[in-house]
């Protein structure tokens, strides 16, 4: 997990031109969710990786440009699935709401 920041994930060292960067935060109500999981699924479903949220419910993935179904597992809570694509030069900044 790369450092988090009061805000969100710093970027610092972070090439975005040449990463396809998805990050995000979990979130409760407005409350963050730490020690929840996110999964990468790629295009066909099939499961590609996962991390846990920090404590304040922040998680990135590194991954290859496209489309990727972003799965959050949290406690006390339904899984979420929310759509994303990556691509080189940008962030897809993703907030989840468990």
């Amino acid at each position: 997990m790369c450092g988090a920041k009061k805000g969100g994930l710093d970027l610092k060292g972070v090439d975005v031109d040449k990463e396809a960067v998805i990050q995000g935060q979990v979130l409760r109500g407005e409350e963050p969710v730490g020690g929840a999981y996110v999964r990468l699924l790629d295009s066909s479903g099939e499961f590609t990786a996962e991390v846990p949220t920090s404590a304040t419910g922040h998680f990135r993935f590194f991954a290859a440009p496209g489309s990727w179904t972003l799965r959050t597992l949290a406690p006390k809570a339904d899984p979420v699935d929310r759509q994303v694509v990556a691509q080189y030069g940008a962030v897809a900044e993703v907030s989840v709401t468990v």
